[in-house]
């Protein structure tokens, strides 16, 4: 034996022979886990291992950790390492006892590995750099999507609340420009509520990752039929008796929405409601009324209206000379008067004692319809076109007396004394003389 092992090449040759052994040994344990020692201790090396900061997000920013990741190896027994999850432990680097804002070279803490591990970073410090961070107050904006049922339109969405802060690191506020949301009212035919969460934009559009408070919104969209705002005509029928007369119709309100078809909503000027009978009627008096819908009107806002018709002791004057007006003359034929000759008449006019006092010969019409008369002498009624408020005080002509003859080629009409814009009849609203004042009956004059 002692000859062998002064053998050289017996020497190399075992040599060789344990090498080989070892070699083997080796990759049956793997080549992340390496044998330490008879004792059974491992070693396990676990790379690329990310940092968990822990810091006041709401105050700092970190801008930068050196290295960003590291090394972890991890020593103990076999059977301990085969049990290590990535989900368990973390690499935390500890920035709540650090003083703000700076430069800073700190150590890290491994958290999470068994305590029956040795647990060694590398490298053990890091270089960070902590920024401070600022609120912004930026508004939100909602972005409606979607189409609503037909005929239904969305309007302006509400958010609760209508602004929010954006947290960014200090000097980079420029970067915000908007906060938004987008909520869907695809074939809603009433209003929308929903929670919405905001994201946060630069100028061109680009999200960026900065936190919001509050992250999520209640938005509501109101989704309406369409509508048209116009004035609400009250119709009144009838007269107070002798005596008295209208001094005022005040409503409330005088305007309102109406809901419905878009065609409808165009052609539309005015809204009537109503009627108020007025007959007999001596005293002020209020009237509530519901407001109809209308064929194709599919909601009205308000649905009613107060209607107040101030009565009032009446007083009487007399217009003289006030032009009959013919209307409805044909073509190549010519009109006189043989009663009154002069073809004017003296009005007895009654209303309230204010409207009186401000009223105007030209403000009336004494109107004398001659249409589809043939030639020959006729009797016609003469009809009266007067202003809100005032009626006929007990004019004594009531008829007059027309020549109709042919002239033997075409003419134009005699021309009328200069007439006012007539009163129309109820049905047809006139432009209201002030706000909240509704319309009066139309005063006519018949035999």
């Amino acid at each position: 034996m002692d000859k062998w092992l002064r053998n050289t090449n017996v020497v190399r040759v075992i040599a060789i022979i344990i090498g080989i052994l070892l070699w083997a040994v080796v990759r049956m344990e793997g080549s992340t886990v390496t044998n330490t020692g008879s004792s059974g201790i491992k070693e396990l090396p676990i790379s690329n291992v990310e940092i968990t900061a822990k810091y006041d997000s709401d105050q700092y920013y970190i801008s930068s950790i050196e290295p960003s990741r590291v090394q972890v190896v991890l020593k103990g027994k076999d059977s301990t390492l085969k049990k290590v999850s990535t989900s368990n432990y973390k690499v935390i680097l500890d920035l709540t006892k650090s003083s703000g804002k700076g430069e800073y070279v700190l150590p890290l803490e491994a958290v999470g590995f068994p305590s029956s591990l040795e647990v060694e970073i590398v490298p053990r410090n890091v270089k960070v750099v902590v920024e401070e961070m600022v609120k912004k107050e930026v508004p939100v904006k909602i972005n409606v999507k979607g189409t609503p049922e037909s005929g239904y339109k969305p309007g302006d969405p509400i958010a609760k609340p209508n602004k929010v802060h954006v947290t960014v690191p200090a000097g980079k506020e420029g970067e915000v420009y908007s906060v938004q949301g987008d909520i869907s009212v695809e074939k809603a035919d009433s209003a929308v509520s929903k929670q919405v969460k905001l994201k946060v934009y630069n100028k061109e559009g680009n999200e960026l990752n900065y936190s919001v408070s509050p992250a999520v919104v209640d938005v509501d969209v109101p989704v309406t039929s369409p509508f048209k705002t116009v004035p609400l005509q009250i119709q009144l029928t009838g007269t107070p008796p002798a005596g008295y007369s209208i001094g005022s119709v005040k409503q409330n309100p005088d305007k309102i929405m109406v809901y419905g078809p878009q065609n409808i909503l165009d052609n539309m000027e005015f809204y009537s409601a109503g009627p108020i009978k007025i007959d007999g009627l001596t005293a002020t008096k209020e009237f509530s009324l519901d407001i109809p819908l209308q064929k194709g009107v599919t909601q009205v806002e308000p649905s009613k209206v107060q209607v107040t018709v101030e009565i009032v002791p009446s007083t009487k004057k007399d217009f003289p000379d006030i032009a009959l007006t013919v209307v409805g003359q044909a073509e190549g034929t010519d009109v006189k008067f043989s009663s009154p000759a002069e073809g004017s008449i003296t009005l007895t006019l009654e209303g309230a004692a204010p409207q009186i006092a401000a009223l105007k010969p030209e403000d009336v019409q004494a109107i004398v319809d001659i249409s589809n008369l043939p030639p020959g002498t006729h009797e016609v009624p003469i009809t009266l076109n007067l202003p809100s408020y005032i009626k006929d005080g007990g004019t004594s002509v009531t008829k007059a007396t027309v020549v109709i003859t042919a002239s033997g080629n075409s003419k134009e009409p005699a021309k009328p004394a200069p007439t006012p814009t007539p009163t129309p009849s109820p049905s047809v609203p006139p432009a209201p003389a002030e706000p909240g004042t509704a319309s009066p009956p139309v005063e006519k004059k018949e035999p």
